[in-house]
């Protein structure tokens, strides 16, 4: 017989532990809850056409969401295809694609040193209360310059038009 290591000796010595289910279990009715057995509650002649009523407005009204989520499906993916072809198109028509990336790269980038910054903001006590109320009153004061008054509506709404003639270089 050959020696043993003790590795071998540990493990023909550990026994597996398995609960034993008590005896007034039986194996027909197994029952994952501590609760007790409660039998269902009977239906009474006058209680039952009431839940068959019930039971086929909610087919009903089940089918009815079925076909109208089904017509939306496909017009989300007709708009789906359209969007992708009109995406290719506008690719294709790019001269300076590698630009295009660089700028894409550079926001992910930028977007992911925002998150580092945000989060180590965010770490320090009492900081990222002071940025809240700083957020809070820079969102009042906006309110009540640009879209409390009718006017100063107006006045916001021709400033991001011109803004968007100047990005779009119509201006």
């Amino acid at each position: 017989m050959a020696a043993a290591t003790p590795f071998a000796t540990a493990y023909t010595n550990t026994a597996v532990l398995v609960p034993r289910l008590s005896s007034t279990t039986t194996t027909t009715t197994a029952r994952c809850s501590a609760l007790p057995y409660l039998p269902p509650p009977r239906l009474s002649s006058a209680s039952f056409p009431a839940s068959t009523k019930h039971f086929a407005e909610c087919r009903r009204s089940s089918l009815s969401q079925i076909g109208a989520s089904s017509s939306e499906d496909t017009s989300t993916s007709l708009d789906a295809n359209e969007l992708f072809t009109d995406l290719k198109e506008k690719w294709d028509a790019l001269e300076n694609k590698t630009t295009v990336i660089l700028y894409g790269g550079g926001a992910v980038v930028a977007v992911w040193l925002s998150s580092i910054l945000v989060s180590a903001i965010n770490s320090v006590p009492l900081l990222p209360k002071i940025m809240e109320l700083v957020g809070l009153g820079y969102t009042g004061w906006f309110v009540y310059r640009y879209l409390l008054f009718k006017s100063s509506r107006k006045e916001l709404a021709t400033d991001i038009e011109s803004l968007k003639k100047k990005i779009a270089g119509t201006e």
